[in-house]
């Protein structure tokens, strides 16, 4: 049988055991209403939902080197939906998928929910973009170059913007139809000042143990401690903040801005560094979620933390507009594209010049209401979706 073959029999063996918990009522209520007739059926065995089903039995070696040639034949969406349904089949099956799928950073693909929140690829960046609802004031990120035509991208993320009395907030959740702080699918929030120059982002789960002890200050109450539900956190963690400069003369040319990255520490970009790596989501509240750090927590009041800059535009003399070198991922003049970098000191960090000039994220127009978004190490899908979120408010001061 062919490797797709295996995957489109795990997805019958999905649909038939759902099928089979939704008959079941009725034919308990066919039970009671027809036991008085004379006929004779077999029993049904009632489905064990801890029942592993009969891929659980495959070798270990099989089973190791299908979900491998499956993870690598299916390198893109829709088609890596092959790999999910690989680790949906049985516990196992998930056990030796988590170990076979490789970070963002290794394998510059996104894979699992947690990808969102796990470092980019350090060679070459993740292609996205988002749609901007200004009916409904949603903002979809999705995985690709361009929007399809037969709308089948791959959502990623989605956010909300709510506008309040002194501030703006942008929900982020990872479905684009429910933006309660309360569900399990929020993974955090952008939040502005009231005049929209400094942005601060929040994360629904801490980057390290020393973020709770270290930065109490810093946590935001989403709802009472009285848990709608065990596995959702009542705290959001502050993890970043962008900042605008004023430019209420218009004088300054083009927007300028920094991102401190409180959770990143600058030794990431540094040689032999590296960025935090969560591998999962915390299972419930009191669970702790350094425990799936992929390196020890540390202090990060005691370290410099990651601050990124835009790259400043240059002045085109013949088309009278400032411009800026986007490779052709932007096609559309407006005020909110923008490329960032890493801001170094040169006197206190010896950093090599073409790492100065990396582009980590950039962000521009290409459409009505359609935006690029490609992202490198060290950031994540979720801290670069948030940074761009940031450019969509309205900034009277600075512009």
């Amino acid at each position: 049988m062919s490797f797709k073959g295996i995957v489109r029999e795990l997805k019958e063996m999905k649909d038939g055991i759902g099928g089979s918990i939704s008959r079941r009522g009725e034919a308990e209520e066919r039970h009671w209403r027809n036991r008085t007739r004379s006929h004779i059926a077999p029993d049904v065995v009632p489905f064990d939902p801890n029942q592993q089903g009969q891929w659980a039995n495959l070798p270990p070696e099989l089973l190791l080197d299908i979900i491998r040639r499956v993870e690598e034949s299916e390198t893109s969406w829709p088609a890596r939906t092959s790999v999910v349904f690989c680790a949906c089949a049985c516990k196992s099956w998930r056990e030796v998928t988590k170990e076979i799928v490789k970070t963002p950073e290794a394998c510059g693909r996104l894979t699992f929910p947690i990808s969102l929140k796990q470092p980019g690829p350090r060679e070459s960046p993740i292609h996205c973009f988002i749609k901007r609802d200004r009916a409904n004031s949603v903002y979809s990120l999705y995985f690709g170059l361009t929007p399809s035509e037969d709308d089948s991208d791959k959502l990623l993320l989605a956010a909300k913007r709510i506008r309040r009395a002194t501030s703006t907030d942008f929900i982020i959740s990872l479905v684009s139809d429910d933006f309660s702080r309360a569900s399990s699918k929020y993974i955090g929030k952008l939040r502005s000042n009231f005049l929209g120059t400094k942005f601060t982002i929040y994360d629904s789960q801490p980057p390290s143990d020393a973020a709770i002890h270290q930065h109490r200050g810093r946590l935001s109450r989403r709802f009472s401690a009285k848990q709608v539900s065990p596995t959702v956190s009542a705290c959001s963690y502050s993890i970043a903040t962008v900042s605008y400069e004023l430019n209420v003369l218009r004088t300054r040319g083009p927007r300028r801005m920094h991102c401190i990255m409180h959770s990143i520490p600058f030794s990431s970009i540094q040689e032999g560094g590296s960025a935090p790596t969560p591998t999962s989501f915390p299972q419930s509240f009191d669970e702790p979620a350094v425990s799936k750090l992929k390196e020890p927590a540390v202090n990060i009041s005691s370290r410099e933390p990651l601050v990124l800059k835009n790259k400043a535009p240059r002045w085109h003399e013949q088309l009278q507009c400032w411009c800026l070198n986007f490779k052709g991922r932007v096609t559309v003049a407006s005020v909110k594209n923008f490329q960032l970098v890493a801001a170094v000191d040169p006197s206190q960090h010896n950093i090599p010049a073409a790492t100065q000039e990396t582009t980590i994220l950039q962000f521009g127009k290409i459409g009505k209401d359609i935006f690029t978004m490609d992202y490198c190490y060290p950031l994540s899908a979720f801290q670069a979706f948030a940074i761009c979120l940031s450019s969509f408010d309205t900034k009277p001061a600075c512009e």
